[in-house]
């Protein structure tokens, strides 16, 4: 008989590291999504229950009891949030997934269903009008203000995962500095290399920041409020709350967040034409299926160009 599936976490985290080559923070993330699972067999006194001895019907109440959990970080929903339902779905999928793999006996990937419409979820993107609200919005007569335009300009021009911007040093634009043009190799996600680039009015607004400094902290994008430490870097959290507060001083309708950036910077370059492979690039996405979510969008955007200019008006 095999061992009850908390056992198992260890070797799962272990595989997920090793094997599967994943990056520290999915595997943390993986860790805290499948113990939801865990705090469900607690509760259903089901402590002991095995990998062999799973059934749809267990799944099934636990789908069911994660839709009833409240959601203690946004408000707005009352329970936990779909997409945060599934993240928890598709953990515990990796764990059977992990099980075949080591051939322990349980229950079929397949079993673990999720939403139909996963991949057509709505994106949320912002149009030019809204950009250019939201990028003067900051008061650049204040070194936090230059600090603010230049991490919203950042992240619509190189289309960068908000850890990926909160993790840059200073010494890594210093070359910019004296150019019109500028690109920087980044390790993203997973640990996968790859080239992002600035356009010529992110690299403005970055020089005025960058000269406006007068500490000598490695990292770009810092603190300028709170206790003197030996780096006053701004979290994710931090640059969170700089896109929210912007988000609503420019009357977006709905509360932006670094990654609305990202599908912003995404969205625009499919509009342009810009070949898929070429924005799975710039996103450093590593399967074509996770870019393929911006064509829902641009297919409409294309199908409202074709009505208005196409409609075969005068025949």
């Amino acid at each position: 008989m095999s061992k009850p599936f908390p056992q198992h976490l260890n070797d799962f985290l272990e595989y997920c590291e090793v094997e599967k080559g994943l990056s520290l923070n999915t595997v943390k993330s993986y860790s805290r999504f499948v113990q939801k699972f865990f705090s469900w067999l607690k509760e259903q006194k089901l402590e002991r229950l095995s990998p062999e001895d799973l059934t749809e019907s267990h799944v099934s109440k636990y789908r069911v009891w994660l839709s009833r959990r409240p959601n203690i970080v946004r408000h707005a929903f009352p329970t936990l949030h779909p997409s945060t339902q599934i993240r928890y779905l598709i953990a515990l999928r990796s764990f059977l997934s992990y099980f075949h793999e080591k051939n322990i006996p349980t229950l079929p990937t397949e079993k673990i269903k999720l939403p139909k419409d996963r991949k057509e979820r709505l994106i949320k993107f912002l149009d030019i009008e809204q950009l250019r609200r939201l990028f003067e919005s900051p008061n650049t007569e204040t070194v936090s203000g230059l600090r603010d335009r230049a991490v919203l300009e950042a992240l619509f021009s190189t289309g960068l995962r908000v850890a990926e911007l909160a993790a840059l040093n200073t010494k890594q634009l210093a070359s910019a500095l004296n150019r019109d043009d500028f690109e920087l190799g980044v390790v993203g996600k997973g640990g996968y290399p790859r080239v992002v680039y600035f356009s010529d009015r992110a690299l403005h607004w970055l020089k005025k920041y960058i000269q406006k400094r007068k500490d000598d902290d490695e990292a770009l994008f810092i603190n300028f409020k709170g206790p003197k430490k030996d780096s006053r870097r701004i979290s994710v959290r931090g640059i969170e709350m700089i896109v929210e507060k912007y988000s609503k001083m420019a009357g977006i309708p709905f509360l932006a967040t670094p990654h609305t950036l990202r599908h912003s910077f995404a969205t625009d370059l499919m509009n342009k034409g810009v070949d898929l492979r070429i924005v799975q690039e710039f996103l450093g996405h590593r399967n074509i299926a996770t870019t393929q979510i911006y064509t829902h969008v641009t297919s409409k955007h294309l199908r409202d160009i074709h009505k208005k200019f196409h409609g075969g008006e005068g025949l």
